[in-house]
C-alpha cells in the first residue's frame, strides 16, 4: 500500500502496533493533536517547532511570505518572523481591539502552513519522502483538523506520507457551518486501517502503591493525554489533595516554559492544570479568562467557546458577576462567529436571565439583533426582530449616565441598526445613521478616542456607498480609511473590487496583490486577480491565479466557470470539460458550466449531446447569451439557417459581443442576406478591428450589389 493513512483503534499502543506494520518512508516528525496540550494548531504547532527553525534560517524569503500563519499558529516563532502590524491598535487605548478575523480566516492559515511545508520540504534536496504521524486526532482542535484536511490534500505523499491516528469513535464535523471536513478528506485521500482492543496485560504497578502513583504522576506530567486505562485509573486513584499537588506543580514548571519561551502552553496544558490545581477558582478562571480572550483576538472560535464554556460553569455569577458575564458573553459573541447562532441565542436568553445590568442588557440586545441580520442562515434571517432589538440597544445607550459611554455605545448602536437597514433594502437610511454617527463621535470624543469605531463607520459607509452603486463615494471612503489603516487585507481587497467595476484594473491587480500580502492565501483574491487579469488579457496570469484559486477551494464554482471557459478559449478542451464536469458534480443545474460542456462537446463534434447540454442550460437562465449562441452554432452546422439566425439574434439581444454578431453574419451569409451580414461585419470591424471581417463585409458588400439586394 502507498499513500496517505488514517489508522483508528481504541488506544494508542494498539494505533502504534498497527503504524508498526507499514511500509513507511523515514520519519520526519510524530506530534499529538490533543487540544489539551496547546490548544489551537497543537499538531501543526509542534510540528513547526521542529522544522521551521532551520528552514527559516536557510531561506529568509519563507519567513517574510508566511510572517502571518507561521506566529498565529506557533508563536514560539515570532522572533524569527517579521512582526504582524495592527497601526490601528498601536494608535488605540491599550486593550482595545479593532476588529477581529472573519470566520475563515483559521482556514487561510492552514492553507499558509501547508505552503509553507511544501516549500520546505522542497528544499531538503536529497532528503527523499518524509513520514508524519499525527495521534489523538479524535481530540484535535478545529484549527489542527483544518490544517489536516488541507495537507491531506494537498501534500503528495511522494512527498510527505500523513499518518492520522484517532481512536474507534465516529470522527465528526465541528458543530456550526464547517469551512472544511476532515472525516470527508480522510475518506478521499487516506487508506483506513482499523484496529481492536488489546487485553491489559500484567503491569508491575497494577497493585503497587509506588507503582500507582508514578503511574499517576507520568498521567499529569504528560498532561492528561495518556490512554493507557491502568494509568488513567491510577490517577483517578489518587485522593483530590493528591491530585490537586500534582497539578500545581506541572502548572508551575509550565509557567516557567511558558513566560520563557512556549507561551502556546497558555491555550492549552496550563490552564488545564491550573483549574485541577489548588487554586481553580482564582489561578484557573483567570487562565481560562486569558486563553478565551486571546483565541478570540486570533480567530480560533471554537477553541474559545470550550474555554468560555468551561469558565461559565466554573464561576459562580451571584459571588463574581462581572468575571462571570465575562465568559457567557465572550462565549456567546464566539459561538456566532463560530457559525452557531442557536447555541448562542441559548447563552444569550441566560445572561439575560441572570442579569439586572443594564449595560449588559444592552449588548445581549444588541448581539441578539446582530443574530437576526448576519449570523443566522439567509432563510431565518429577519429585519423586523433585528431593528427591535437593535433599537432596544440604543433606547438603554441613550440613557447612559457617563457622556462619552453614552456617545459611544448610541454610535455604535446605530451603527448595528445601519446593518439592519441595508439588509432590508434601505441603504440610504442605512448611510444617514453613518453619517451621524461620524459626525457625533468627532464632535463629542477626543482626538484618538474610540480611532477604531470612528474607522470601522467609515469602512462599513464604504460598504454601503459600494453596494448603492456609488463608487467614487466609496474609494474617498477608503482613502480616508487607510491614512489610519493600512494593514487590513479586507480595505485593499474591497477598494480593489470597486476599481474593477470603475475599470481600473491594473490598479485593481495592485490592490489584490496587496491584499495577499497582509493575510495567509485566501481564494477570492485570487480569483478577483485572475478575472482582472483575463480582462487585460494576459491569459497566462488569469490561468495560474484560477489554479491557484482551485487549489485552496476545489469547489469554487466561478473558477471553474472561468478557468474552463480559458482552457478552451486555449484548445485545452479535456482540461476544460473536466473543469465542467467537476462544477457540474457541485451544481448540476448551473447555466453556465452546462453552457461551456455544450460548447466543448460542439467543437468535439459530438452534436447531439451538445444540444442537450444548451437545453439544459436555456433552462436554467433562458438569458444565457452565450448558450443561444452555442445554440445558433448547432443550428447552422446543421445546415438549419433559420433557427441558426433566429438564436444568434437572441444572443446579440441579450449581450452585443462581437463574436456572436460575426457568427450571426456568417449565417446571414450562407443564407444569401449579404447586406445583413454587411452590417454585422462591418460592426465587428469597427469594434476589434479583425481582417477576417473585414475580407467577409466587402465579400458580402459586393454579392449584395451584384445580386441587387
Amino acid at each position: 500500500m502507498s499513500g496517505h493513512y488514517w489508522i483508528s483503534a481504541p488506544h494508542r499502543r494498539e494505533r502504534d502496533r498497527l503504524r508498526a506494520g507499514l511500509e513507511l518512508p523515514p520519519l520526519l516528525a510524530s506530534v499529538d493533536a490533543h487540544r489539551r496540550l496547546r490548544g489551537p494548531y497543537t499538531a501543526a504547532g509542534t510540528l513547526l517547532r521542529l522544522v521551521a527553525p532551520d528552514v527559516l534560517r536557510a531561506d529568509p524569503a519563507l519567513a517574510r511570505r508566511h510572517y502571518i500563519e507561521l506566529q498565529q499558529s506557533t508563536p514560539e516563532l515570532a522572533p524569527l518572523v517579521p512582526p504582524i502590524v495592527r497601526r490601528l491598535e498601536q494608535q488605540s487605548a491599550v486593550g482595545e481591539v479593532s476588529r477581529y478575523p472573519a470566520r475563515l480566516h483559521s482556514l487561510r492559515v492552514a492553507h499558509g502552513l501547508v505552503d509553507f511545508l511544501l516549500s520546505a520540504l522542497a528544499g531538503t534536496d536529497g532528503a527523499g519522502p518524509r513520514t508524519l504521524v499525527v495521534e489523538n486526532v479524535q481530540h484535535a482542535d478545529v484549527t489542527d483538523q483544518e490544517f489536516l484536511a488541507a495537507a491531506l490534500r494537498r501534500i503528495p505523499p511522494e512527498l510527505l506520507t500523513l499518518v492520522v491516528c484517532s481512536a474507534t469513535a465516529e470522527l465528526l464535523d465541528p458543530p456550526g457551518t464547517p469551512s472544511v471536513s476532515l472525516p470527508t478528506a480522510l475518506a478521499a485521500h487516506a487508506t483506513r486501517l482499523t484496529g481492536r482492543p488489546e487485553p491489559d496485560a500484567a503491569r508491575p504497578h497494577a497493585q503497587d502503591p509506588a507503582g500507582l502513583l508514578r503511574a499517576a504522576r507520568s498521567f499529569v506530567d504528560g498532561d492528561g493525554v495518556d490512554d493507557d486505562p491502568l494509568t488513567v485509573a491510577a490517577y483517578e486513584g489518587l485522593t483530590a489533595a493528591e491530585r490537586a499537588a500534582l497539578h500545581d506543580r506541572r502548572a508551575a514548571e509550565l509557567a516557567e516554559r511558558a513566560e520563557e519561551r512556549e507561551p502556546s502552553l497558555r491555550l492549552g496544558a496550563l490552564p488545564y492544570h491550573l483549574m485541577r490545581g489548588s487554586d481553580p477558582d482564582g489561578a484557573g478562571v483567570e487562565a481560562l479568562r486569558e486563553a478565551l480572550l486571546r483565541c478570540k483576538y486570533l480567530g480560533f472560535y471554537h477553541a474559545a467557546v470550550e474555554l468560555g464554556d468551561e469558565g461559565r460553569r466554573s464561576v459562580d455569577p451571584a459571588r463574581r458577576p462581572e468575571l462571570w458575564w465575562i465568559f457567557i458573553r465572550e462565549t456567546g459573541v464566539c459561538l456566532a462567529a463560530a457559525g452557531r447562532p442557536d447555541e448562542s441565542a441559548i447563552l444569550q436568553q441566560e445572561a439575560r436571565t441572570a442579569s439586572l445590568d443594564p449595560a449588559h442588557h444592552m449588548k445581549l440586545a444588541y448581539e441578539i439583533g446582530m443574530l437576526y441580520a448576519r449570523h443566522y442562515p439567509e432563510e431565518r434571517r429577519d429585519p423586523g426582530l433585528a431593528r427591535a432589538w437593535v433599537n432596544t440597544a440604543i433606547a438603554i445607550a441613550d440613557l447612559l449616565p457617563d457622556p462619552k459611554e453614552r456617545s459611544f455605545y448610541s454610535v455604535f448602536n446605530r451603527n448595528g441598526l445601519a446593518l439592519v437597514e441595508v439588509r432590508d433594502g434601505r441603504p440610504d437610511e442605512a448611510l444617514r445613521l453613518l453619517d451621524e454617527g461620524i459626525e457625533r463621535l468627532d464632535r463629542e470624543l477626543g482626538l484618538g478616542e474610540r480611532t477604531w469605531h470612528r474607522v470601522g463607520l467609515r469602512y462599513n459607509r464604504a460598504q454601503v456607498n459600494a453596494m448603492s452603486g456609488r463608487l467614487e463615494d466609496a474609494l474617498e471612503d477608503y482613502a480616508e480609511i487607510m491614512d489610519a489603516d493600512d494593514d487590513f487585507a479586507d480595505h485593499f481587497f474591497n477598494r480593489g473590487n470597486i476599481l474593477r467595476k470603475l475599470g481600473r484594473l491594473e490598479e485593481a491587480i495592485a490592490d489584490y496583490e496587496r491584499a495577499l500580502g497582509l493575510e495567509p492565501p485566501f481564494p477570492e483574491a485570487y480569483y478577483n486577480r485572475g478575472d482582472a487579469r483575463l480582462e487585460l488579457g494576459d491569459a497566462q496570469g488569469a490561468l495560474a491565479d484560477f489554479d491557484r484559486t482551485l487549489e485552496l477551494e476545489p469547489g469554487h464554482l466561478e473558477a471553474l466557470v472561468n478557468r474552463g471557459g480559458l482552457l478552451a478559449d486555449l484548445g485545452e478542451t479535456k482540461a476544460a470539460l473536466a473543469d465542467a464536469a467537476a462544477g457540474l458534480a457541485l451544481a448540476p443545474d448551473h447555466a453556465h458550466l452546462l453552457c461551456l460542456r455544450g460548447r466543448l462537446l460542439a467543437e468535439d463534434g459530438r452534436a447531439e449531446e451538445a444540444a442537450a447540454a444548451v437545453a439544459a442550460a436555456l433552462r436554467s437562465d433562458p438569458k444565457l447569451a452565450e448558450a443561444w449562441a452555442v445554440k445558433g452554432e448547432l443550428a447552422y452546422l446543421n445546415g438549419d439557417l433559420s433557427t441558426a439566425a433566429a438564436d444568434f439574434d437572441r444572443a446579440v439581444e441579450l449581450s452585443d459581443r462581437a463574436e456572436f454578431r460575426f457568427n450571426r453574419a456568417m449565417v446571414h451569409e450562407a443564407a444569401g442576406r449579404f447586406r445583413q451580414a454587411a452590417a454585422d461585419f462591418d460592426a465587428v470591424l469597427v469594434a476589434t478591428g479583425d481582417p477576417d471581417a473585414l475580407s467577409h463585409r466587402d465579400s458580402c458588400r459586393t454579392a449584395a450589389d451584384r445580386a441587387g439586394a
